[in-house]
């Protein structure tokens, strides 16, 4: 399965508490921080709810 990159690139501080709980569930806790996981629906689907927040390297 392939992998992706995914970095939080802007702050959490103002939005709701969903997208909030949706980084932490991807592992992003500080600007600047990497996190590597597998291209699955389920992560893909929550790197979209947050995909103003982050960028995204390696996918398809």
């Amino acid at each position: 399965m392939a992998k992706i990159k995914i970095t939080k690139v802007k702050s959490a501080i103002n939005r709701p508490q969903r997208q909030k709980r949706t980084l932490e569930a991807l592992g992003l806790r500080k600007i600047g921080q990497v996190v590597e996981h597998d291209d699955s629906p389920n992560i893909i689907g929550m790197v979209n709810k947050v995909k103003h927040l982050v960028s995204v390297e390696g996918t398809k």
